[in-house]
């Protein structure tokens, strides 16, 4: 049995991290909070570009996604920034976290007369909240207590040869050991539908992972019906043609490898948190950012992304491991990719073999070996997906 050392929260799963985070529930505190964070070490920024001029699920899929990050186990606690007549009101963004046990505190633009004494109020909560976080001390826990996000981008012909079923053996071992993990990116499960329904647990959780991929191929039908957009209709980027994918099947069939072999728990919805121990699926387009956020909106701890052409890219308080089944990717790109999983192509290692080193990769990184990712300060995968009328 693997263990790693976290931080012990007041609910829930264990933080990996303890970082204080600062929130924009709205767009136009995005400055505060970057001022803040650039005065306070130990502090997190997650501005965005929404959280006003919203309706319906469009605003619903907002609130959720930050008030799942706001709860995120990784962060010790969270200031909270609002301009005082958005949609999405800073009060219910902190009610929701504060919910949790999390200590927060709100600073209100508006209601401090303007930005500079918002931003000089959010540094003095922002400093109390880290030297509190400092205080705190790492903690062993078993791996049943690790939530992994499962994701891939930039694919080529050598994720769905060896990078995906690494991946997807340590999977296995997470949940053998009462663990949890999740997998999304629904645009790019087409094809693969029957093949994730047959490992479904019940009838029921099938019939859901069916009807999940049913409505996003509806969507796209949609989106892509137009003949003047037919140049726009692809699923496959030209990075993924020229590393030898060439269909949305292929991708589909390459990336289900990632979430193992084992049984499917259930089906979450965008910022829904997860349940019991088990193997998941989100329902979420395959965006980079979209997907990672909704993985970090449930709650997952540690994000392993492979990427077969490669891509810097991370999130804000959230390690983003990355592995590649492309030695000659891994060998061009050592300052943004953790792992290499090519030598089972290379060298003809066992998958298990290979999986054993990503496995104590993922511990490591659990226990606070930074990613490539948080070295560089990557934070570009924080986006919210959106919802126009669907």
């Amino acid at each position: 049995m693997h263990s790693f050392y976290g931080y012990r929260r007041p609910q829930g799963l264990p933080g990996v991290r303890n970082w204080v985070a600062v929130i924009s529930s709205v767009f136009c505190a995005n400055n505060v909070v970057r001022r803040i964070v650039q005065q306070v070490a130990g502090t997190v920024e997650l501005t965005h570009p929404v959280g006003c001029s919203q309706v319906g699920l469009d605003l619903e899929l907002t609130a959720k996604a930050l008030k799942g990050v706001g709860r995120h186990p990784n962060f010790y606690g969270v200031v909270v920034v609002g301009l005082g007549c958005e949609r999405f009101r800073a009060e219910e963004l902190a009610d929701s976290i504060a919910a949790t046990g999390k200590p927060v505190e709100m600073v209100v633009i508006q209601e401090e007369g303007d930005t500079q004494k918002a931003i000089e109020k959010g540094v003095r909560f922002a400093q109390s909240l880290v030297e509190q976080a400092a205080k705190q001390k790492q903690e062993e826990f078993p791996l049943s207590e690790l939530f992994l996000g499962l994701k891939c981008g930039g694919t080529d012909a050598t994720s769905g040869i060896a990078a995906n079923p690494v991946l997807g053996w340590v999977t296995d071992q997470v949940i053998a050991e009462g663990g949890r993990a999740m997998f999304t990116e629904v645009t790019e499960l087409i094809g693969a539908e029957h093949v994730l329904a047959r490992r479904a647990v019940t009838p029921e959780v099938g019939q859901k992972i069916l009807d999940m991929v049913r409505n996003m191929e509806n969507k796209l039908k949609l989106g892509t019906g137009h003949s003047e957009l037919q140049n726009r209709s692809a699923l496959i980027s030209p990075g993924n043609e020229d590393g030898g994918v060439t269909s949305v099947v292929e991708k589909a069939l390459g990336g289900i490898h990632k979430g193992g072999t084992g049984p499917i728990t259930g089906v979450l919805s965008y910022g829904e948190p997860v349940g019991g121990p088990g193997l998941y699926i989100l329902d979420c387009p395959g965006h980079d950012g979209e997907a990672v956020t909704g993985l970090s909106a449930s709650g997952c701890q540690v994000v392993v992304f492979t990427t077969g052409r490669g891509t810097p890219t991370g999130f804000p308080g959230v390690p983003v491991v990355k592995i590649t089944g492309n030695t000659s990717t891994y060998e061009r790109m050592k300052f943004n990719l953790d792992f290499n999983a090519g030598e089972v192509i290379d060298k003809g290692f066992t998958i298990p073999n290979v999986g054993a080193g990503l496995l104590q990769k993922v511990i490591d990184t659990a226990t606070g070996e930074p990613t490539k990712a948080e070295i560089a300060m990557g934070d570009e995968l924080f986006c919210i997906t959106r919802s126009y009328g669907g």
